[in-house]
Protein backbone atom coordinates (compact mmCIF):
# COMPACT_ATOMS: atom_id res chain seq x y z
CA UNK A 1 0.00 0.00 0.00
CA UNK A 2 1.40 3.40 -0.96
CA UNK A 3 0.96 6.66 0.93
CA UNK A 4 -1.33 7.82 -1.92
CA UNK A 5 -3.81 5.15 -0.82
CA UNK A 6 -3.83 6.48 2.75
CA UNK A 7 -3.22 10.24 2.51
CA UNK A 8 -5.56 12.19 0.20
CA UNK A 9 -3.86 14.28 -2.48
CA UNK A 10 -4.03 18.08 -2.06
CA UNK A 11 -7.14 19.70 -3.56
CA UNK A 12 -7.06 22.55 -6.10
CA UNK A 13 -9.69 24.89 -7.56
CA UNK A 14 -9.57 26.13 -11.14
CA UNK A 15 -9.28 29.86 -11.68
CA UNK A 16 -7.63 30.00 -15.11
CA UNK A 17 -9.04 31.48 -18.28
CA UNK A 18 -8.73 29.10 -21.21
CA UNK A 19 -9.83 28.92 -24.83
CA UNK A 20 -11.72 25.74 -25.69
CA UNK A 21 -13.85 24.01 -28.29
CA UNK A 22 -16.11 21.04 -27.74
CA UNK A 23 -14.98 18.18 -29.97
CA UNK A 24 -17.68 16.50 -32.05
CA UNK A 25 -15.50 13.65 -33.29
CA UNK A 26 -12.05 12.79 -34.61
CA UNK A 27 -10.82 11.00 -37.70
CA UNK A 28 -7.92 8.59 -37.38
CA UNK A 29 -7.05 8.34 -41.05
CA UNK A 30 -3.54 9.72 -41.22
CA UNK A 31 -0.30 7.95 -40.35
CA UNK A 32 0.79 9.85 -37.21
CA UNK A 33 -2.01 12.38 -36.84
CA UNK A 34 -5.67 12.76 -36.05
CA UNK A 35 -8.14 15.34 -37.30
CA UNK A 36 -10.28 16.93 -34.59
CA UNK A 37 -13.70 18.21 -35.65
CA UNK A 38 -15.60 20.65 -33.47
CA UNK A 39 -19.29 21.09 -32.66
CA UNK A 40 -19.05 24.77 -33.61
CA UNK A 41 -19.10 24.75 -37.45
CA UNK A 42 -17.34 28.13 -37.58
CA UNK A 43 -14.07 26.34 -36.72
CA UNK A 44 -12.18 24.21 -39.22
CA UNK A 45 -10.87 20.80 -38.14
CA UNK A 46 -7.33 20.80 -36.79
CA UNK A 47 -4.62 18.21 -37.25
CA UNK A 48 -2.85 16.97 -34.14
CA UNK A 49 -0.18 14.40 -33.46
CA UNK A 50 -1.57 11.01 -32.45
CA UNK A 51 0.55 10.92 -29.28
CA UNK A 52 -0.99 14.23 -28.13
CA UNK A 53 -4.47 12.71 -28.05
CA UNK A 54 -3.57 9.02 -27.77
CA UNK A 55 -4.16 7.78 -24.24
CA UNK A 56 -6.10 10.91 -23.27
CA UNK A 57 -9.24 9.80 -25.11
CA UNK A 58 -11.99 8.89 -22.67
CA UNK A 59 -14.17 7.12 -25.22
CA UNK A 60 -15.90 7.77 -28.50
CA UNK A 61 -19.05 8.60 -26.51
CA UNK A 62 -17.18 11.49 -24.84
CA UNK A 63 -14.90 13.27 -27.33
CA UNK A 64 -14.43 16.03 -24.72
CA UNK A 65 -12.90 19.47 -25.19
CA UNK A 66 -9.82 20.80 -26.96
CA UNK A 67 -8.37 23.27 -24.42
CA UNK A 68 -5.69 25.93 -24.99
CA UNK A 69 -4.16 27.72 -22.02
CA UNK A 70 -2.85 31.32 -22.01
CA UNK A 71 0.73 30.11 -22.53
CA UNK A 72 -0.31 28.18 -25.67
CA UNK A 73 -0.26 24.72 -24.09
CA UNK A 74 -3.04 22.58 -25.55
CA UNK A 75 -4.67 19.61 -23.88
CA UNK A 76 -7.77 17.43 -23.84
CA UNK A 77 -10.39 17.50 -21.10
CA UNK A 78 -13.34 15.15 -20.51
CA UNK A 79 -16.69 16.89 -20.99
CA UNK A 80 -17.93 16.45 -17.41
CA UNK A 81 -14.70 17.74 -15.86
CA UNK A 82 -14.49 20.72 -18.22
CA UNK A 83 -18.12 21.79 -17.92
CA UNK A 84 -18.00 21.32 -14.14
CA UNK A 85 -14.97 23.58 -13.83
CA UNK A 86 -15.40 26.28 -16.47
CA UNK A 87 -18.10 28.78 -17.41
CA UNK A 88 -18.31 30.40 -20.85
CA UNK A 89 -17.31 34.09 -20.55
CA UNK A 90 -17.25 35.03 -24.23
CA UNK A 91 -18.62 33.52 -27.39
CA UNK A 92 -17.47 34.07 -30.97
Amino acid sequence: MSTNDVIPLPQYQSHKKVRALKISHWVDDLEDTLLLFFQNPAFEPIQIRRDWYGSKVGSETDPGYYVVYEDGYASWSPTKAFEGGYTLIESN
